[in-house]
């Protein structure tokens, strides 16, 4: 069965943005576009209310997904396009469709005088459910977003992408995750801008000066790590230019910084469960919130 690119679709801006996203992420992949929208059950006397009554349910189930559909083969000449409709919960549904996706695209609402996403519980939920990559696309993102300016400093898609980053742990450095990030930036013909930092232990937080040398050591011996275990991936991926950036500092702040000059922003989540449910790790959680690019969530063991 062929794998596609699929969206989740809710006719909202966000989702829209996110739809025009995944058709050209499927171009550079060659691969087909499925929009899914999930229609979630309402009880009985309020399906009978004028405003949720039959006609409503038409268009949301059928007109919507339909015009969308129509509206990306017309921007995306050559573009295969499908639709699909769910009946369920959002979040358990699209994390079903994610099951037989090359990856799952999801629109978040971009935060008003901050330049990041807004996270709602269902995009969520399905980031820390899905075992597939999830893409995260705010509302308003541009084909131009993601490309240098051009000579005269005007937004667009003509020009070279930017380049992607890539938050990486070397504790647990995973092949899913660095994989994903070399593809997506040799398909974008671009560097790869790998980002490791590391904080301090908790006490220094309480007053006490980090030793400078302690410092330039630590950040020596992480760099050659780095080096390390990029070392094959720059081989296998010999056009991609690989631009290495280990130091001390949050980690999210780090790359939530390089957002603002990337095409596409990769980080990882563990696949782990507890007794509270699945998990996504503090890094990622805030970079979701806060990247002014598209942020890629590669789950791995």
């Amino acid at each position: 069965m062929p794998r596609t690119i699929t969206v989740g679709l809710d006719g909202s801006p966000e989702s829209r943005a996110a739809a025009e996203w995944a058709a050209r992420e499927a171009q550079l992949r060659g691969l087909p576009v499925k929009l899914v929208q999930v229609w979630e059950p309402v009880p009985e006397p309020m399906a009978q209310a004028p405003l949720l009554g039959p006609e409503t349910h038409q268009h949301w189930t059928e007109r919507i997904p339909r015009e969308s559909a129509d509206g990306l083969r017309l921007r995306h000449p050559g573009a295969e396009v499908t639709t699909e409709q769910l009946t369920g919960r959002p979040a358990e549904a699209l994390v079903d469709a994610a099951r037989d996706a090359e990856m799952l695209v999801l629109g978040s609402r971009g935060l008003s005088g901050i330049g990041g996403f807004l996270v709602g519980s269902v995009g969520l939920a399905v980031v820390a459910h899905t075992q597939r990559p999830v893409v995260l696309v705010r509302a308003g993102e541009q084909a131009a977003d993601e490309h240098q300016m051009d000579p005269a400093g005007i937004p667009s898609a003509a020009t070279a992408f930017r380049p992607v980053v890539l938050g990486l742990d070397i504790a647990g450095p995973d092949e899913a995750l660095i994989g994903f990030a070399f593809e997506a930036a040799e398909r974008r013909s671009v560097p790869l801008r790998v980002v490791h930092a590391w904080n301090p232990p908790p006490y220094y937080a309480y007053g006490m000066a980090l030793d400078p040398a302690v410092e330039r050591e630590v950040a020596k011996g992480d760099a050659a790590i780095l080096s390390e275990v990029l070392r094959p991936w720059r081989q296998k991926y010999p056009d991609v230019d690989v631009v290495e950036q280990s130091g001390y500092g949050s980690p999210s702040l780090l790359l939530i910084d390089a957002s603002h000059e990337a095409s596409l922003v990769v980080v990882g989540r563990r696949i782990r469960s507890s007794s509270v449910g699945a998990h996504i790790g503090t890094v990622t959680h805030a970079v979701l919130h806060h990247s002014t690019a598209p942020v890629a969530v590669v789950a791995h063991d």
